[in-house]
């Protein structure tokens, strides 16, 4: 579903092989809480998804759980940012930012972390139309 579904809009997407689900249950270990469902759906058809530029559409497994422990466990960052806690930060924008679903609340929506100024933006009602605004341009950060 979720392969045809980015195949049909413009741009280019490249799908990596489908997660193992070792994998997933180590992301969901490391992050201290089960991955959400459409995420771990999309996972298992594509370990993440690259965008014309090499940008990450959809970061894999394994760099869901790095990039997530890195910013949820770096000292530093918690003097300056509020908590990333609440936040599963899965694709970046190419310039900082970061989209995000919520970690623990049965929520679909999309947010975008401005790394500049701190704001955690409503950007989609969900991760297909995340992926959908964000090809054709409707996402602008």
């Amino acid at each position: 579903m979720w392969t045809e579904a980015v195949t049909a809009l413009p741009g280019t997407a490249l799908f990596q092989p489908p997660a193992s689900e070792q994998s997933l249950v180590h992301c969901s270990t490391v992050l201290g809480h089960p991955l959400p469902a459409h995420l771990a759906a999309l996972l298992r058809e594509s370990n993440g998804i690259e965008g014309e530029y090499g940008d990450g559409l959809i970061w894999s497994a394994e760099r869901i759980a790095s990039e997530n422990q890195s910013l949820r466990a770096d000292a530093e960052l918690a003097t300056l940012y509020m908590p990333f806690d609440p936040l599963l930060f899965f694709a970046d924008a190419g310039d900082g930012d970061l989209f995000a679903l919520l970690a623990r609340i049965d929520r679909p929506d999309v947010f975008v972390w401005n790394h500049e100024d701190d704001s955690r933006t409503w950007v989609a009602p969900s991760l297909a139309k995340y992926l959908d605004w964000w090809l054709t341009g409707r996402i602008e950060l």
